[in-house]
C-alpha cells in the first residue's frame, strides 16, 4: 500500500481545503518545494499535487510552483498533478516538465473523448480522478452533481485505458472522518486496474483498515489534512503499510 502526501496548491501556497472549499483554506506551507523535499524525506515514494486555482479556471494556474516542486524532486519519485487539466497540448507540457502522471477529472466526465485522445497519445500517464458523493460522481471542483455511477464510468475509463482511477468520497475529503472502505472496495472490485483511494484518511487505523483489503486492487491512498494536522505520522504509516503488505 503506497500512501501518497498530497501538495494542494492555492495561490502559490501549500494549502488544504474542508470538502473542496475554497473559502476555507489552511495554509500549511508558503513554500511548496520545501514540502515536497519534507515528504521525501519522510519516505514518500510518490507525490500527488492538485492546482486548485487550475481546477476552478479550467487551464494551470500554479506552474511556478509545480516546476519548483519538479526541480526539488528531480527523478527521485514519480509526481502526479491534477487540476485544470482540460487539453493534449497542457498535458504534453506537464510530462515535458518531468511529471509522471496527469490526472483527468471533471474533463473525463464532461468530455469522454479527450480522456480517451489522451490515453491514446499518452499511453501510461494518464489517471482518471472520479469524485463522488453517494456513489454518483462530481465535476467542476465538486460544485455540480451528475447523473454518473461512479462504477459504471470507471468501467468505460478503464476500456479507454487509463492507469489507475483516484476515486475521492467528496463527503469525507479534509474532514479526517476515516475512509469510505465499503464504496473503495465496491469501486476496486469491478475494475481491472488500481485504485488509489482518497479523502478522509484519519489515522493509523484507517491505514490498517486499507491494507487489510488491498488485495481487492487498492494499491494506494492519498493523505493531506491528517499528515499536516499531524493526526497520521507519514513515516510510520508507511512503514506499518509497507509491514502489512510484507514489503
Amino acid at each position: 500500500m503506497l500512501l501518497i502526501p498530497a501538495i494542494d496548491l492555492k495561490d502559490g501556497h501549500c494549502v488544504r481545503l474542508k470538502q473542496g472549499a475554497m473559502d476555507d483554506a489552511t495554509v500549511f506551507s508558503e513554500d511548496p518545494a520545501a514540502m515536497a523535499r519534507h515528504w521525501i524525506d519522510q519516505g514518500a515514494r510518490r507525490l500527488h499535487l492538485v492546482d486548485l486555482n487550475g481546477a476552478f479556471a479550467g487551464k494551470p494556474k500554479n506552474e511556478a510552483a509545480i516546476k519548483a516542486i519538479l526541480k526539488e524532486v528531480g527523478a527521485e519519485i514519480p509526481v502526479q498533478l491534477g487540476g485544470g487539466i482540460r487539453d493534449l497540448e497542457t498535458i504534453e507540457r506537464c510530462l515535458d516538465d518531468g511529471l509522471t502522471y496527469v490526472i483527468i477529472g471533471t474533463a473525463a466526465v464532461k468530455n469522454p473523448g479527450f480522456l480517451h485522445d489522451a490515453c491514446g497519445a499518452f499511453p501510461g500517464h494518464i489517471i482518471v480522478g472520479l469524485d463522488a458523493r453517494d456513489g454518483k460522481v462530481a465535476v467542476d471542483g465538486w460544485s455540480k452533481m451528475t447523473g454518473h455511477d461512479v462504477v459504471d464510468l470507471a468501467k468505460k475509463f478503464e476500456d479507454y485505458g487509463v492507469e489507475a482511477v483516484i476515486y475521492t468520497d467528496i463527503g469525507r475529503d479534509g474532514m479526517l472522518s476515516g475512509v469510505n472502505i465499503e464504496a473503495t472496495v465496491k469501486l476496486a472490485q469491478a475494475l481491472r486496474i488500481p485504485v488509489i483511494a482518497s479523502g478522509g484518511i484519519a489515522s493509523m487505523k484507517d491505514v490498517k483498515a486499507l491494507c487489510a483489503v488491498q488485495g481487492e486492487g487498492i494499491t494506494g491512498a492519498i493523505t493531506g489534512r491528517a499528515i499536516y494536522e499531524g493526526t497520521l505520522d507519514f513515516r510510520k504509516a508507511q512503514a506499518e503499510a509497507d509491514k502489512l503488505s510484507g514489503r
